[in-house]
């Protein structure tokens, strides 16, 4: 849990990741489908002669046809890493450190803000969760339906799911409606000040169309 700076005295609760679940169904099924079990590819890669994690991936991909993304969190995972992704109490423990690292630096000026917008999302309802990733902080209802990003050393984008609605206002459109993206709006956020009524609307509508 992190506390909100000098905004709150409100604890914000990180939940488990829903990409949890999928990675731990995708390992409990890896013996079935690639005929071996993740001990058993662990030990492969360990076996392998094979350092670096580049390496390690152009093996999976390309010699035993995994895909993209599983040959890189399996590379990933052999050399100690990506651990996170299939505990959730690891996960869990890893979540602040993932915000604090966004925020580091020349961006920590803007931590205040960040806190102050994940304040706000935890407030819409008892079902959201917050759940952080490497750079971008999503919220969650049934699905993505906002998420913090400091996007840059001066900004936060704000990122909305509002699938399907103009932008206006102070939206802009991201284009990921066009790439099937899930947020497809965006409110640049540079300062307190910035975060007035019309960015808490628009929250408060993502959130009320994720059903």
């Amino acid at each position: 849990m992190t506390l909100i700076g000098n905004t709150s005295t409100t604890e914000i609760g990180y939940s488990v990741h829903p990409g949890l679940k999928m990675v731990q169904n995708w390992i409990s099924n890896m013996p079935e489908k690639t005929g071996r079990s993740l001990d058993e590819w662990l030990n492969a890669l360990e076996n392998s002669g094979l350092s670096t994690k580049k390496d390690r991936f152009e093996w999976l991909n390309h010699e035993h046809k995994f895909g993209t993304n599983t040959a890189g969190w399996l590379a990933r995972r052999s050399l100690g890493k990506s651990t996170e992704d299939e505990d959730p109490e690891a996960y869990l423990r890893e979540a602040p450190l993932m915000v604090d690292a966004m925020f580091a630096g020349a961006k920590e000026h803007l931590r205040l803000i960040g806190d102050r917008l994940l304040m706000i999302g935890s407030q819409l309802g008892p079902d959201v969760r917050i759940c952080p990733c490497n750079t971008v902080i999503p919220l969650y209802r049934k699905h993505v339906f906002a998420q913090v990003k400091p996007t840059t050393r001066t900004r936060i984008d704000l990122g909305f799911a509002l699938k399907g609605l103009a932008a206006t206002g102070k939206l802009i459109d991201t284009g990921g409606f066009a790439r099937k993206n899930r947020i497809t709006h965006r409110i640049p956020i540079a300062s307190l000040e910035d975060i007035d009524d019309e960015v808490m609307r628009w929250m408060q509508r993502a959130y009320e169309v994720d059903v």
